[in-house]
Formats: C-alpha cells, structure tokens, sequence
C-alpha cells in the first residue's frame, strides 16, 4: 500500500509547522525552500488543510500558517484523511469496512483486507502531530 506525495509532502510541512516553538505563521515559500517541495503543490495541499480545519492562515507581510489548534491535538489520521480524502486502502472496502465487490464479498480475500485496513486506520488514529516532532 502506498500513500502519495501529499501525504508525505503535507506530514513534512504540518511537522515543520508544530516545530516552530513561536507559534509564529510560516511563509509557504519558507516551508518549500526548507522542505524543498514545489510552493504550487504546497498551496494545494494547505487549501485541503484548511478546510479540514487543520490550519489557519494569516494574510499580509509576515503571514503565513499555523496550526488551528496544538499538535497534540492534531491526529496524524487526520492530516492523511485531509489530503488522501477516504482512507480505504482497498477499492473493495468502504470505510467502515463494508465491503463492496463484484464477488459479492466471496473472494476470501476480504477476512485479510479488512483486518489490514483496520491495522492501519487505527494506527494513524493514535498517533498525534507531537508524536512526529
């Protein structure tokens, strides 16, 4: 299983975010040359951010993001979710674990699919943004 880069490139950002011991806002530009990520694909990265209400912006000369709220109250599963969208692994799999496949859930594989699914949502799920510091 692989997640993409913006789940790599948007873990990297957010953990540079809750290191800042200011609290100050950070500069996309400054994330990117630090993190040296691409400032176009951070700015689409941090809309979803945003929107998921884990960030904040703050507009004009010395703007920039903070984190919405402290970083150990920010769930790594989160941040994924924000950038992924579903966190279901597996196309057969919603994600309460409801399987929806053309072998009308017979395949044999599901009984493994579902416990992995599981594993790794519940991973995530007890992980905070602190953690990764």
């Amino acid at each position: 299983m692989k997640f993409s880069t913006r789940t790599t490139y948007g873990l990297r950002a957010m953990i540079r975010l809750a290191g800042k011991k200011d609290k100050e806002p950070l500069s996309l530009t400054a994330i990117a040359r630090e993190e040296k990520i691409s400032r176009g694909y951070l700015e689409r990265l941090f809309v979803r951010l945003k929107a998921a209400g884990l960030v904040e912006a703050e507009k004009g000369a010395g703007g920039g993001y903070r984190l919405a709220r402290d970083s150990g109250k920010i769930i790594v599963f989160d941040i994924i979710k924000a950038l992924e969208g579903s966190m279901t692994p597996f196309y057969c799999l919603n994600e309460n674990g409801k399987v929806f496949c053309d072998a009308h859930c017979r395949c044999g594989a599901t009984a493994v699919l579902v416990k992995v699914q599981e594993a790794v949502n519940q991973t995530l799920k007890g992980m905070k943004l602190s953690d990764l510091i």
